[in-house]
């Protein structure tokens, strides 16, 4: 078992993340085996610019509002309580929609 405390974490920049804090819970091949786990804060017009990864990823909206978009250019706007599931590989950008800072929980998993 690993606990990991809400003041605990290590502070990083994402490539390609703007206006965006974030702090790594767990990592994988550290603390788990395949999944990351971060939480991330976007501020008013933070963003992620187009990119992908091989890692499936899923964010969960804890507060605020940001909109995602993927390569094919299918858009949603997410509010609190909202999941979106990302595969290996695809491409997706996102931005804090409105003047409130956009909290998501980030689970990755290596593949």
């Amino acid at each position: 078992m690993k606990v990991v405390r809400k003041s605990e974490g290590t502070s990083y920049e994402a490539p390609l993340h703007f206006n965006v804090w974030s702090s790594r819970k767990l990592a994988a091949d550290k603390e788990t085996q395949r999944i990351s786990v971060s939480l991330s804060h976007f501020q008013p017009n933070g963003r992620c610019d187009m990119s992908g990864s091989p890692a499936e990823k899923v964010y969960f909206v804890l507060a605020g509002s940001m909109a995602v978009k993927n390569k094919a250019g299918e858009e949603a706007i997410l509010q609190t309580g909202d999941t979106v599931y990302f595969a290996g590989g695809e491409e997706r950008e996102c931005y804090t929609v409105g003047t409130d800072v956009c909290t998501i929980l980030v689970c990755m998993v290596k593949v």
